[in-house]
């Protein structure tokens, strides 16, 4: 019984740590950062990394067994940022208020994502990504706008994967290339 327990658990932990590694991967894309015009900044990585954990995590919690992966990879993506501000110097006694920071950050930035997703106005995405990622709440919308179509195409692409192939860490996000303003 307890071999089992370390079996499920030791299996969890691998799937969120492929999960958490596949959004950090997507993130990275060098696509987002030249034909896409996100800014290629600590920052505009931080936001990259928000805007895929949201989507990978909108997908999990729509089924009841992806809620405790769902869970896991954000306490995961929290221990990243944790252990990313220790690097960068950031003091012990400053680390939970900038981790309080990334907490409002990821779910304001899910509270617009989503209502922009579930808008019937064609341009609430770009307009919610235009002020999220690029700093701006109306100029400049061409990045926002074709990385709207991107958002769009890989809620699609998520959601129509299979269940275990998600809970065994192998989510599949489209590549930039070739995703067109929406």
């Amino acid at each position: 019984m307890i071999f089992r327990l370390v079996s499920r658990r030791s299996h969890h932990e691998t799937s969120i740590t492929a999960l958490y590694g596949a959004i950090v991967a997507q993130a990275r894309n060098e696509g987002f950062y030249v034909q896409y015009e996100v800014p290629d900044t600590v920052a505009g990585r931080f936001d990259m990394i928000v805007l895929h954990l949201w989507l990978l995590l909108r997908q999990l919690r729509a089924s009841t067994a992806g809620q405790s992966l769902a869970q896991g990879v954000f306490d995961r993506f929290c221990r990243d940022m944790d252990h990313s501000f220790r690097e960068m110097g950031v003091g012990d006694l400053a680390v939970p208020r900038r981790m309080r920071e990334v907490g409002e950050a990821f779910y304001g930035r899910a509270r617009a994502y989503d209502a922009a997703l579930e808008s019937t106005d064609p341009e609430a995405l770009a307009l919610a990504l235009a002020r999220n990622i690029y700093g701006t709440p109306s100029g400049g919308l061409a990045g926002a706008r074709r990385l709207a179509g991107y958002v769009r195409s890989a809620a699609m692409a998520l959601a129509t994967q299979d269940e275990t192939v998600l809970a065994q860490g192998q989510p599949h996000f489209p590549h930039p290339d070739g995703i067109e303003a929406n």
